[in-house]
């Protein structure tokens, strides 16, 4: 007898009844929005979870497997991060409204607050500016608040009221109110410029000699701003800068900024939004520089979906979002942990 308190597996009774009011407010939540959807004259669609690329984001990571063919032939084929190439060829193939709740994978994610295995909530709408996709993303969020009953998101000391009219703030006010940095005066011909803001953030984070422009913004936004975003009420933080469009267009107003958005509560992170580039050589050329800085950094690279890259030259203007929806469900339910709001932990796990 080692006086060692062996614990209950994930499926015993017990401890399935402690996170079932969790669970029956996902299920609940998953309900409504898709009626939601509906209503809004969206279809729903179901997108393959194998795919030739997982997606070309530097700090993105993937498990991969193989296919075996009839003949033996081994093709390589990862699991996605997203729903996002596969939702986009849809757009060009000629759906104009779309939704999927999508199971989502990525390698070297595990916290309260992530999970290698998750599900992520994708909408589109095409032939409409971003600001349209901002407004539905409120809207979401709210109705997941109010199919529980929910009204104050709580996490980790901080709260948020759903349903109060969202703050608006541009990424530029946020690093000047937050860490004193005019980011603007860091980014030349949309570029940025790694030594202004080095020097700008030296007294705010610290500051190593292989960071890049990227890796700082992310620091102060990580530490001195993301903390202060969705205290009291939802945050927009909108207009990212064009070094962090990722597969966002350029504002045709500034092209220092990118249509792009992310919505947050409590500091939590919630969702991920483009006005969607639709110049294929340009996502192309972003892709490269990616996976570049990725063979740099972590030795691999992820091939380039040229399907998707067509695609990309032949989507109309659009719109797209991408949510969280185990997080919302941890903050709409009550609960502590996004683990606690999954029917099945991870593999492995107890």
């Amino acid at each position: 007898m080692t006086g060692a308190t062996s614990i209950s597996p994930w499926w015993s009774a017990g401890r399935h009844a402690d996170i079932r009011p969790f669970l029956m407010a996902r299920a609940a939540i998953t309900k409504a929005l898709r009626a939601w959807f509906t209503e809004q004259g969206f279809v729903e669609v179901e997108t393959g979870i194998l795919q030739v690329s997982p997606g070309n984001e530097t700090h993105l990571h993937a498990p991969a497997t193989e296919l075996v063919g009839p003949d033996g032939t081994r093709r390589r084929r990862y699991l996605r991060t997203s729903p996002e190439f596969a939702c986009k060829k849809l757009l060009a193939s000629g759906e104009a409204q779309i939704f999927e709740l999508a199971r989502v994978f990525r390698d070297r994610e595990r916290g309260d607050l992530h999970l290698p295995e998750f599900t992520m909530l994708e909408w589109y709408r095409a032939d409409t500016a971003y600001d349209a996709v901002m407004a539905d993303t409120v809207v979401v969020i709210a109705l997941a608040a109010q199919t529980t009953g929910i009204r104050q998101f709580t996490f980790r000391g901080r709260g948020a009221d759903p349903f109060a009219e969202p703050e608006l703030l541009p990424v530029v006010t946020a690093f000047a109110r937050y860490a004193g940095i005019d980011l603007l005066a860091t980014i030349k011909n949309g570029v940025g410029d790694r030594d202004a803001l080095a020097e700008a953030a030296a007294a705010k984070v610290r500051v190593a000699a292989d960071d890049t422009w990227s890796d700082l913004f992310s620091k102060v936004l990580v530490e001195h701003v993301e903390p202060r975003l969705g205290q009291g009420r939802l945050t927009v933080l909108y207009e990212y800068p064009a070094p962090e469009a990722a597969l966002a267009r350029v504002s045709a107003a500034d092209p220092r900024v990118a249509e792009r958005f992310e919505v947050y509560a409590c500091g939590v992170e919630l969702a991920n939004g483009f006005g969607e580039l639709t110049d294929a050589e340009e996502q192309r050329r972003r892709f490269t520089e990616s996976m570049d800085e990725k063979a740099r950094r972590y030795g691999e690279r992820y091939p380039i979906d040229e399907e998707f890259i067509a695609a990309v030259g032949e989507m109309p203007q659009a719109s797209g979002v991408a949510l969280g929806f185990d997080r919302l469900v941890m903050l709409a339910s009550g609960a502590a942990r996004i683990d606690q709001v999954v029917w099945t932990p991870p593999a492995g796990e107890t």
